[in-house]
C-alpha cells in the first residue's frame, strides 16, 4: 500500500451503518463529503489499488490524509447530512453538488387566496413559506405525498385552480381525495387556509401534540363504532409519524444547541459533540478521555463543560447531554455568565432531540470501541504493556501468553466458565473455551473446578500405558492438544476470594511456574496469592488496559454462553410438551416472563393466554408438574 494512504483504517473498524464520511488534507481541510448506506462497503472502493481508481477519484485520496465518518440512523438522514455539510464545508471534489441546479424545496404559497404546496428550487416566491432543502427532489415529493394524507390542501397549478373555479367541477386531486377542494367549494377558503396553517404548523415545529390528538381522535371513533373515521385518523397519524422518522436529523430551524453524546467504560471516555445551528448538524466533534478516577456520567459532563465552552467559544443557549449533574443549577449560571445569556443544560428523555442525543451516543460509541482495538493493536503499546505487567507482578519473563477465567450463572443455575487467550497482547479465539459446571456451592467453588480441569491438561501424561488402554490413551491426548500450551500468567475475575480458590487448585494441580493474579472490578486492583495489599497499575497505564481488556473479554464470552444455554433449556423444557410449537413457546414466555413462573400458574391462568385452549392448558400444567 502506498505511503500516501497510510491512513487507510482497518476494515473491521469501520462501522456497516449508513452515515456520512469526510476526507481531510493535512491542514484539516474537508476535501470531500459522501454518504452510505454502508459505510464499510463504500469506503473500501476508495482503498482498491490506486491504479484501477478514476483519476480524480486517486487524486483526492493521495491527497487526504485522514479519513472520520458519522453514524446515522437512516439513508434519508445521511442524505440531509450530506447536503448540509457540502454546503458548509465547501469542499473541492464534490462536484456534483457544484453546478447550477439548486436544491429542491416543500413550499407553501401563503400569499395566494388558497395556499399551495409545490416542489421548487427557487425560494424567491412572495409570502411562501420553505422547507428544506432536500436532497433529492423525490424526497420532497414523497414527504407532501405523507403530508395529504393528514392535511389535503391545493396542489393544483393557478391554471387548473382558475379554471375550476370558474367551472365549478373539482380538480383532479379533489376528485380521489388528496385535495378539501377549494376551488369547487367543497370548503371554504376560512376552512383551507386552517388546514394550510395546521400543514405549515406541523411542518415547522415537527411537534407529536397533532399526533397524538390524532391517536385520541381515532381510539374515540372507534369506540363510537364509527370505524370509517377511525381508519382516517389512523391514516393520518402514522403519516405524520413517518414524515417524523425521515427527520430525524434535521430540526426546526430556530433550533440551536449543541448536543454531547457519551459512552464510557472504567478507564475511557468517548465523546461526540453534535453542533446544530438552525436546525441543521453544523459540525461534529469527538475525542477521548482517560479517566484516572472512576468519575460518574454527571461528574464526566462537569469536566467536558469546562473543557468546551470559554469566552472564546460560549455556549448556545441550550445544551442537550445524557444526563443532569448534580450541581446543574451552578453550570446554568457559570455558562451563562460566559455567553452573556441564559443557558439551560437539558437531559432528552423523548422527541427530536434524543433521537439525534442517540445518534450521537452511538458515534460515542463506536469512537471508544475504535480506541481501543487500535490501541491494543499497537504494538509498541502491547510490549511496554507486557514489559509494566511483568515489573508489577514481579514475574521473571513478559506474560507472552494469558489465560482468563470469569464465571457466569443466573440464581445459581446454567453456571459456566470461560477461558480467553491473549498470545502478545492479542486475543487468539481459536484457543478460548466453555466450560459447564453441573453443581457447585459459589462462584470460588466454580472457579476451582474451572481451573482444576484446565490444569489437568499441563499434567504430563504417564508413560506407562497398557496396550488396553491405547485408544483411550489417545483420545485424551487429542483432547490435551485443546489446552497444550502453558500459560505464562493466569488472571481470574475477581479479588481476594478468588484469587485463594485458583491458587487452592493451582498447587493441587502441581503444575509450577504459572503466575497467578485476580482483578477486582470495583477498583481495578491486582490482587496476587497470599498478599494483604493489591498491586496498584496506573489508571490510565497500558499495563491495566490490557488486563481489563481480557477481564471484560472473558465475562463477554462467559455470559454469551450462559445465555444461549439458558435460551436453549427453555426451549427444550417448553419443546417436550405434546402440542406446543415455537409460536406459542413464545407467547408464553412473553406472557409469563420465564419457566419458573409458568410452572407456578394454574390451569385458569394459562387457559388465559391467546392461543391456548383448556386441553392444552391442562397439558402444559401435568408436564411442567411432572
Amino acid at each position: 500500500m502506498s505511503n500516501a494512504l497510510s491512513y487507510r483504517p482497518k476494515t473491521g473498524e469501520i462501522p456497516t451503518d449508513p452515515g456520512v464520511y469526510r476526507f481531510r488534507d493535512d491542514t484539516g481541510r474537508v476535501l470531500y463529503v459522501g454518504k452510505a448506506k454502508n459505510l464499510r462497503a463504500r469506503l473500501s472502493n476508495y482503498f482498491a489499488p490506486l491504479t484501477s481508481l478514476h483519476e480524480r477519484t486517486r487524486r483526492m485520496v493521495t491527497t487526504a490524509s485522514s479519513l472520520e465518518w458519522t453514524v446515522v440512523g437512516t439513508e434519508m438522514e445521511a442524505l440531509q447530512l450530506e447536503w448540509t455539510w457540502i454546503k458548509e464545508f465547501d469542499p473541492p471534489f464534490n462536484v456534483q453538488f457544484k453546478d447550477d441546479k439548486s436544491y429542491p424545496y416543500l413550499a407553501v404559497t401563503l400569499a395566494d387566496e388558497a395556499p399551495r404546496a409545490l416542489v421548487t428550487r427557487t425560494t424567491g416566491i412572495k409570502g411562501a413559506r420553505y422547507f428544506g432543502p432536500y436532497p433529492k427532489v423525490w424526497a420532497v415529493h414523497e414527504t407532501i405525498d405523507l403530508m395529504l394524507k393528514a392535511f389535503p390542501i391545493r396542489t393544483c397549478n393557478a391554471a387548473n385552480y382558475k379554471r375550476a373555479m370558474q367551472s365549478g367541477k373539482p380538480c383532479f386531486a379533489s376528485q380521489i381525495g388528496r385535495c378539501f377542494g377549494p376551488c369547487s367549494q367543497k370548503v371554504t377558503l376560512e376552512e383551507h387556509r386552517a388546514v394550510v396553517n395546521d400543514f405549515v404548523s406541523f411542518m415547522g415545529s415537527q411537534d407529536r401534540k397533532l399526533i397524538n390528538a390524532l391517536t385520541a381522535e381515532m381510539k374515540v371513533a372507534a369506540a363510537e363504532q364509527n370505524y370509517e373515521l377511525a381508519a382516517k385518523r389512523r391514516d393520518q397519524a402514522l403519516a405524520l409519524e413517518a414524515v417524523l422518522e425521515k427527520s430525524a436529523v434535521v430540526l426546526r430551524d430556530s433550533v440551536d444547541i449543541d448536543l454531547f453524546g457519551i459512552e464510557q467504560d472504567e478507564l475511557a471516555a468517548a465523546v461526540q459533540q453534535f453542533i446544530v445551528r438552525g436546525g441543521r448538524i453544523r459540525g461534529v466533534r469527538g475525542w477521548m478521555v482517560d479517566k484516572e478516577l472512576d468519575v460518574s456520567t454527571g461528574e464526566l459532563i462537569d469536566s467536558i463543560m469546562q473543557t468546551v465552552y470559554n469566552a472564546d467559544n460560549p455556549p448556545p443557549r441550550e445544551i442537550v447531554v445524557p444526563e443532569l449533574p448534580d450541581d446543574a443549577e451552578a453550570l446554568d449560571g457559570w455558562l451563562a455568565q460566559i455567553s452573556q445569556r441564559k443557558v439551560k443544560l437539558v437531559a432528552a428523555q423523548r422527541g427530536e432531540k434524543a433521537a439525534l442525543l442517540a445518534t450521537a451516543t452511538q458515534n460515542a460509541k463506536q469512537s471508544l470501541i475504535l480506541y481501543k482495538s487500535r490501541r491494543s493493536s499497537d504494538f509498541v503499546a502491547r510490549s511496554k504493556a507486557l514489559e509494566d505487567i511483568q515489573e508489577a507482578l514481579g514475574m521473571s519473563d513478559a506474560p507472552l501468553r494469558m489465560e482468563c477465567y470469569d464465571v457466569s450463572h443466573l440464581g445459581g443455575t446454567n453456571i459456566v466458565a470461560s477461558m480467553v487467550v491473549f498470545e502478545d497482547g492479542l486475543p487468539r479465539k481459536d484457543e478460548y473455551r466453555r466450560f459447564s459446571i453441573p453443581e457447585s456451592t459459589d462462584d470460588t467453588d466454580s472457579l476451582y473446578r474451572t481451573l482444576t480441569r484446565r490444569l489437568a491438561y499441563l499434567v504430563p501424561p504417564t508413560d506407562s500405558v497398557s496396550e488396553a488402554e491405547g485408544v483411550e490413551a489417545e483420545t485424551a491426548e487429542t483432547k490435551r492438544k485443546k489446552f497444550r500450551y502453558r500459560p505464562n500468567l493466569l488472571i481470574v475475575d475477581g479479588g481476594q476470594p478468588q484469587v485463594a480458590a485458583a491458587a487452592r487448585a493451582l498447587e493441587e494441580s502441581g503444575v509450577t511456574g504459572i503466575q497467578l493474579c485476580g482483578i477486582a472490578k470495583r477498583l481495578e486492583e491486582i490482587w496476587l496469592p497470599d498478599s494483604d495489599y493489591p498491586v496498584i497499575l496506573p489508571r490510565n497505564s497500558d499495563a491495566l488496559f490490557l488486563i481489563q481488556r481480557i477481564r471484560d473479554e472473558a465475562h463477554r464470552f462467559a455470559i454469551t454462553h450462559q445465555r444461549a444455554r439458558r435460551k436453549r433449556d427453555i426451549t427444550s423444557v417448553l419443546g417436550e410438551v405434546p402440542g406446543l410449537g415455537p409460536a406459542r413457546v413464545k407467547v408464553l414466555l412473553r406472557h409469563f416472563g420465564s419457566v419458573a413462573k409458568l410452572k407456578e400458574a394454574s390451569v385458569e391462568q394459562i387457559c388465559d393466554v391467546q392461543g391456548i385452549g383448556p386441553a392444552l392448558a391442562v397439558t402444559i400444567h401435568q408436564h411442567l408438574r411432572a
